[in-house]
């Protein structure tokens, strides 16, 4: 189906991998055709070293957002992101060749075209590909559902041109009553060719029609869980689906050792390595704090970890009482938390394992007790051990403030339980890579 994510994924993927060996293949035709050394002999030269540089490039281009659902990446921004990624990936090979000569090869006159007919390929394969990845012709669906979930759907579908599905029609099950099911979907089936229906099969209302779709089988009509694709793409779980049931069926606190220690290890491995570099930059923040107003380097605070269990981190401090007791912002503390120093001291909580580098954020003892009262089911999030960066940390675009905020907490959980529902090694590895980038780009929340 034209709406799966994965599958253009995989389609770029290896479009990608192909355009970078094509492009070396270009590089080594038009600079070695005319001379001695042969043609076969400069590919074996030049074919694992450039290996290596297209799996970090890869890479690069992962971290860049390259390849996330599309609707994150716009055609607009397609030749700036592309760009950047190719910047870096500049840097990264001329460091490459230049300092570390295990090769034997110093590429300059190769590496220049390369970058160059890379550029130009993996752009054009981005802008042009998409007639390839998308049908022209959009398959025509119909939305059965209700809510909020489905007003989001129907309208993120409708309103993007490179889904390759078109609502042409939505049931909202509020209306069950009203509706003439022979006129308003079988006729509407046969006569437009619909080739999918999306339907809220959690929904109790949506019991009277069953044994109508269930003939549309017969009709080669597909069904999906309208709840699925908005997970897909969305990101997070749609809250009026949220009931006791979806707990029992989605939510499991058993214990997956091999995720967990692999978790464990890559908690270690990077606390360890960020935790003796960052010590470098101490003396500096230190420094810089007394300076400002001569108050405490280190702030700390309670969160709630895992199974409500109290835990204490530390942070550098950004903020000061004034005379009102109100806090506010230092001038260092500004700087502190643009470059997200502030929150350094916190990888000794990943190391003795009071907190892990990717798990929901944990929040204070107090609006913990607040949220628990107004939103429901909100103490799910400590079944697990919170971490550094989340899921929600990168995708929640409005997230709460010091302020006690239900309804973008509400939000905020929505992420949350998508990364409870679906977290896995992978899964953290793409968070920690996205992170990499938020951190680069300044950016995120």
């Amino acid at each position: 189906m034209a709406i799966s994510g994965k599958k253009e994924t995989t389609v770029l993927f290896l479009g990608d991998i192909i355009l970078l060996y094509f492009s070396l293949w270009v590089t080594l035709f038009f600079r070695y055709s005319t001379l001695d050394l042969s043609f076969e002999a400069a590919w074996n030269l030049h074919f694992l070293p450039f290996t290596i540089i297209v799996a970090v490039w890869i890479l690069v281009f992962f971290i860049s957002g390259l390849y996330e659902k599309h609707t994150l990446i716009l055609k607009s921004r397609l030749p700036s992101t592309v760009f950047n990624a190719q910047v870096i990936n500049s840097f990264i090979a001329i460091i490459f060749f230049y300092f570390i000569p295990y090769f034997g090869i110093a590429p300059k006159t190769n590496l220049f075209i390369y970058l160059f007919i890379s550029f130009a390929l993996i752009l054009s394969w981005r802008i042009y590909g998409d007639r390839f990845l998308h049908p022209s012709v959009k398959q025509k669906g119909i939305i059965i559902g209700s809510g909020e979930e489905m007003k989001e759907l129907l309208e993120e579908v409708n309103n993007n041109p490179r889904y390759g599905l078109e609502f042409i029609s939505s049931i909202d099950l509020d209306k069950i009553a009203d509706l003439d099911f022979q006129d308003e979907i079988v006729k509407r089936v046969y006569s437009e060719e619909v080739q999918i229906i999306a339907v809220d099969l959690k929904n109790e209302k949506v019991e009277p029609i069953l044994p109508h779709l269930y003939n549309l089988i017969f009709s080669k009509v597909k069904f999906i869980d309208m709840y699925k694709v908005y997970e897909d793409l969305f990101n997070r779980v749609p809250l009026s689906l949220v009931r006791y049931n979806w707990f029992l069926e989605n939510i499991s606190t058993e214990s997956r050792i091999t995720y967990d220690v692999l978790k464990r290890i890559m908690d270690i491995i990077i606390a360890g390595v960020v935790g003796l570099i960052s010590l470098i930059l101490y003396p500096f923040v230190a420094l810089a704090i007394k300076m400002n107003d001569g108050g405490d380097i280190f702030f700390q605070q309670e969160r709630i970890g895992k199974n409500n269990k109290i835990i204490k981190i530390k942070k550098f401090r950004s903020m000061r009482s004034d005379s009102d007791g109100k806090y506010e912002i230092t001038k260092v503390g500004k700087w502190l938390r643009a470059l997200r120093i502030d929150e350094l001291p916190q990888i000794w909580n990943v190391f003795r394992g009071d907190i892990s580098m990717i798990g929901p954020r944990p929040e204070i003892p107090a609006l913990v007790k607040h949220y628990e009262e107004v939103i429901p089911y909100y103490d799910i999030r400590h079944l697990i051990k919170p971490g550094l960066s989340g899921w929600a940390q990168l995708y929640h675009t409005d997230p709460p403030k010091v302020v006690a905020d239900a309804e973008k907490t509400r939000r905020k959980l929505s992420y949350d339980l998508y990364y409870i529902k679906n977290r896995s090694f992978m899964l953290d590895f793409k968070i920690a890579l996205k992170t990499i980038k938020t951190l680069l780009s300044r950016s995120g929340t």
